[in-house]
């Protein structure tokens, strides 16, 4: 039994080489990802015990992308098959001044389409010790929303740590449709991860500074502690980056690290996972947030949405080590 579940929707990766723009590309590379996947393989690579659940056809494609988690680490045998289709994201990597673009092809997926009763949350979360989801599953569809709902607030019940990560996509919903929905399901979440902007246009909180934003987040919510990453981008090839952490009614910052960028899809799944993993091993608070940017601040450099890094190499970084040294 994994110590932690997510649950979200994998989607089928597809990307124009190199830096190819949408108009130039005759091909596109085939790579799988999605928000609550890409933590349970940042977990499950750290050295955790991850379970991924959703809802994919029973075709090909979608044995490919459970074949790719499993061989990552990560357990799928709670996985619902139905539907007809799985998701697609065709991807466009920026480049320099160019930024990066996504479309979506997400409609009526085997995800989108999923229903409350198709998974037993109880059996699903019978041992386990933390549950996570993301903004991006409820933005699918009503009866995702409400898959959603009702997991998040099985987990709660049976006493597990619930974190949420709002990964506000304006390709999905509105602001207005977001807090709408999201706003009735925070009683349920232990752990928020929220920008800044997110948290002031779904959520409505008139704050300045993140310190302030992030303690008005849990005045209003009753959150344990909300977290939020710090990206500081000239181009879409350079990144400072770091994260705060507010708990207790205090704030812990991360060391900053200047980044350059080879893919920056998924850097924020492989903060949350890092930090899961993290506080779930006990560590203070402080040691969480410095370990989830290290890591996050690894995965921008590795292709694909997937977060392939060792406990050892977050670590070194997290630990003041220098970085981009040939290991011989």
């Amino acid at each position: 039994m994994a110590d932690v579940v997510t649950f979200g929707e994998i989607m089928l990766r597809l990307n124009t080489p190199g830096r190819q723009r949408f108009s130039q590309a005759s091909s596109f590379e085939i790579a799988f990802g999605g928000a609550e996947a890409n933590v349970a393989v940042a977990i499950a690579q750290l050295g955790g015990s991850a379970d991924f659940v959703t809802r994919v056809p029973q075709n090909e494609i979608a044995q490919r992308a459970m074949d790719e988690l499993r061989r990552l680490g990560v357990g799928v045998a709670k996985v619902v098959r139905g539907g007809a289709r799985i998701g697609v994201n065709f991807l466009e990597i920026g480049a320099s001044q160019r930024p990066g673009k996504v479309i979506y092809d997400r409609s009526h997926t085997s995800m989108a389409d999923a229903q409350p009763h198709e998974f037993d949350w109880d059996a699903i979360l019978a041992g386990a010790r933390w549950f996570h989801w993301s903004g991006i599953t409820a933005a699918l569809s009503e009866s995702a929303a409400a898959t959603a709902a009702a997991a998040a607030a099985a987990a709660r019940r049976l006493g597990l740590t619930v974190s949420f990560d709002m990964n506000y996509r304006a390709k999905l919903w509105t602001t207005e449709q977001a807090g709408a929905v999201l706003t009735p399901l925070m009683k349920h979440v232990n752990i928020c991860s929220c920008g800044a902007e997110e948290a002031r246009s779904v959520f409505g909180i008139n704050a300045e500074g993140e310190e302030a934003i992030a303690a008005a987040l849990v005045k209003r919510f009753g959150f344990d502690a909300v977290t939020m990453t710090q990206r500081r981008a000239a181009t879409a090839d350079h990144s400072s980056w770091s994260a705060m952490f507010h708990t207790g009614g205090k704030t812990y910052t991360s060391q900053r690290h200047e980044i350059t960028i080879i893919d920056r899809v998924g850097a924020g799944d492989s903060f949350v996972g890092a930090l899961i993993f993290s506080m779930l091993r006990g560590d203070s608070p402080q040691r969480a947030i410095d370990f989830a940017a290290a890591a996050s601040a690894l995965k921008h450099t590795i292709p694909g949405d997937y977060s392939l890094v060792s406990l050892a190499e977050v670590e070194a970084l997290a630990g003041g080590g220098h970085g981009g040294r040939v290991q011989r």
